[in-house]
């Protein structure tokens, strides 16, 4: 080998060996790793691979008027909590965009007399806006428009067959309507499902729970909405709990939803956001037992949305012999 290039070799070595020290010395590559696996650097991660962005914004404000900022993550719960004492309202958080004011302490304990465990369907999930998806990472699968699928391995279909297996396996009969409420028309999306709810409580008249599943979307300059918690020491979206208000009855869903937001809290710490009161009706009159959950919405991936579906589907199952005659 020539001397002079012998020479040039060594030269350059001390220098990139000198260069790598510098930059190892100064704790940058140390900041990139712990970025990496904050949100904001798994977004990023998820922009390289899909080219969508789905940056968890700092404000609430660049969202709708209804959301509320979601709390960070939080550490994991024990594996098996026992139920909570549905007596204090400070285990439940509410967002009012209803002009009510309702008892939420009285709700709260009220007794839940049901008893879900029984040879007939006592649970009926079914999904106003089925085609609803999550942010698609390495799935194999086609979309309708953004953020929906006609795939029911990856649409709102997947999330109600996730519920309602754990529920069968917990001994909870369940009936799980796959009808495209939303497709071909999203108009009309709540009066097909109306029709839906109608028909098989008709069917099944024991039918004591009904569960319309759904994804949550908002959009705003920093893009898609992503929910965060932690379950079971793995990332996962949040639950939302709705109550519409527009009908007499509705703190019959209410003081439901109360106690099965404190479940969800004392289970797994951080898997709510705050249950809304909305001025809508969303078919809750039709069943005293009427929910609408948002399961993560828009930003999440599908795999976060099937962790928070099992952590729902957990804390009905907890709640199916009901508080017994007193709070508690």
């Amino acid at each position: 080998m020539n001397p002079s290039n012998r020479a040039l070799r060594v030269g350059l070595s001390a220098v990139l060996c000198a260069a790598v020290f510098r930059l190892w010395s100064s704790g940058l590559p140390q900041r990139l790793g712990a970025w990496l696996t904050q949100s904001e650097g798994a977004a990023f991660l998820i922009y390289l691979e899909t080219g969508r962005d789905v940056r968890f914004s700092p404000s609430s404000e660049v969202f709708s008027p209804n959301f509320m900022e979601s709390p960070p993550p939080a550490a994991d719960a024990a594996e098996e909590a026992a139920l909570p004492v549905f007596s204090d309202p400070e285990a439940v958080e509410l967002y009012y965009g209803a002009g009510v004011d309702p008892d939420v302490a009285a709700l709260l304990a009220r007794p839940l007399t049901w008893e879900l465990r029984s040879e007939e369907p006592t649970v009926l999930i079914l999904h106003t806006h089925a085609t609803e998806s999550y942010t698609q990472t390495d799935e194999d699968y086609v979309q309708s428009s953004a953020w929906r699928t006609l795939d029911e391995g990856y649409n709102m279909l997947s999330i109600g067959a996730e519920v309602a297996e754990i529920l069968e396996e917990a001994g909870i009969r369940t009936v799980h309507d796959g009808t495209l409420h939303d497709y071909p028309s999203y108009n009309g999306s709540y009066n097909r499902a109306r029709k839906t709810i109608r028909s098989r409580l008709e069917e099944a008249p024991g039918i004591r729970l009904v569960l319309d599943l759904h994804r949550d979307a908002s959009e705003g300059a920093g893009g898609q909405l992503r929910t965060l918690a932690t379950s079971q020491g793995q990332t996962c979206a949040q639950l939302m709990l709705v109550v519409g208000t527009n009908h007499e009855a509705y703190e019959e869903n209410l003081s439901l939803a109360l106690k099965l937001h404190a479940q969800l809290e004392a289970q797994c710490p951080g898997i709510t956001r705050p249950l809304q009161l909305r001025t809508a009706r969303f078919n809750q009159d039709l069943s005293a037992g009427a929910l609408l959950v948002e399961v993560g919405a828009a930003g999440n991936t599908h795999d976060e949305a099937l962790l928070a579906a099992r952590e729902l589907a957990q804390a009905i199952a907890a709640l199916a012999g009901g508080t017994g005659e007193a709070a508690g």
